[in-house]
């Protein structure tokens, strides 16, 4: 009688061990199960494929403009140099009219440097945005494979198991379904506002 029910209880046992793995098998692999999953954002645009390239765009472009800012200031000390030279040569009021044509010079440009800066890091910002929205539909399929309801930013969340931050598998994801996002025709730094 008790081998009978042990027989019985390791039949039921495997019936339920097949029926798991079955049920496993419907959701993909590596997936965590959860009604909550966790995710870095900051990592997962950092560390991605589209978020890289979008990283380099704008350092190139953030490069370029203190590049541009150094050469300004160059020519700017170069031009302040030669006005004083020539101070001793003018009357009080030709000075004073070219050293005000030169404060207003400066003025302008650091108007334009400050407003490309400005420009910069909105752009940077719109770009974060969009890829939001690119990767949205993965982050769907990957909540949807967990059974979650909700996926948290990790700042949010004041303790979890790590078992529910998705964000390597969401990196994975994102590089393979996405890659860097190409060109997308996103455009540099918008030309600075005119005056």
């Amino acid at each position: 009688m008790v081998r009978a029910l042990k027989i019985c209880a390791l039949a039921l046992g495997l019936g339920l061990a097949g029926s798991v793995a079955t049920a496993q098998d419907a959701v993909r692999p590596g997936v965590v199960q959860s009604a909550i999953l966790t995710v870095e954002f900051d990592r997962l645009f950092a560390e991605s494929a589209y978020g890289r390239r979008v990283a380099a765009t704008l350092e190139e472009e953030g490069a370029a403009i203190a590049a541009e800012n150094r050469r300004l200031e160059a020519e700017l000390t170069a031009e302040e140099k030669a006005l004083t030279e020539k101070r001793a040569t003018l009357s009080p009021s030709e000075f004073r009219a070219l050293a005000s044509a030169f404060d207003e010079k400066v003025q302008a440009l650091r108007r334009e440097q400050d407003a490309k800066a400005r420009a910069l890091g909105n752009l940077s910002e719109d770009r974060r945005r969009q890829f939001v929205t690119v990767v949205e539909p993965v982050l769907a399929r990957l909540m949807r494979e967990a059974g979650a309801a909700v996926i948290l930013d990790k700042r949010t969340v004041f303790l979890a198991a790590g078992v529910i931050d998705i964000t390597d598998t969401a990196i994975a994801r994102i590089d393979a379904e996405i890659g860097d996002g190409g060109d997308g025709g996103e455009s540099g730094v918008p030309a600075a506002p005119q005056e």
